[in-house]
């Protein structure tokens, strides 16, 4: 479970995420929302998705963090997935589950996606990189377990 996590599902809340599901935007994950166990405990379903790259990013470790972040880096090349046709309620979901260390923007990939929002971290982070197949072996069950129960707390 993330520590600091957004509880904001007020009305204008709900609006703001109405207008971007109304407009079909996409929203890029490079961690854990990447994993479809994390996705079916979350919203109750794996949207569909597209493999995506974010030049001018790189997907951080965080310091005491299993999860990562979204930081700029001049010669880097963040690989992702791009979420589609999420709902207001999922936007919703997902944006309380990010840690308040998030900004949502949008951003330009480098695949036919074109832009998407996604979450930067605007924190301090590690000089090393994330590794997804780390966080599978050492981490995701237990993310996926404490994900779960976040949720039904929500």
């Amino acid at each position: 479970m993330r520590e600091g996590m957004r509880m904001d599902l007020s009305a204008s809340s709900a609006g703001r995420w109405d207008e971007i599901a109304a407009q079909a935007h996409s929203l890029f994950v490079y961690g854990t929302l990447q994993f479809p166990a994390v996705l079916e405990v979350l919203i109750d379903r794996v949207p569909q998705r597209e493999t995506a790259t974010a030049p001018g990013w790189r997907v951080a470790a965080l310091p005491g963090r299993v999860y990562p972040g979204l930081v700029p880096h001049p010669n880097g090349l963040a690989h992702g997935t791009v979420l589609k046709g999420l709902t207001a309620p999922e936007w919703t979901i997902l944006d309380a589950f990010e840690d308040d260390e998030y900004d949502l923007r949008t951003i330009q990939l480098s695949n036919s996606s074109g832009t998407a929002w996604t979450y930067v971290w605007t924190a301090p982070a590690a000089q090393d990189d994330w590794h997804p197949d780390r966080f599978t072996t050492d981490h995701l069950p237990h993310f996926v377990t404490h994900s779960a129960q976040w949720r039904r707390e929500l």
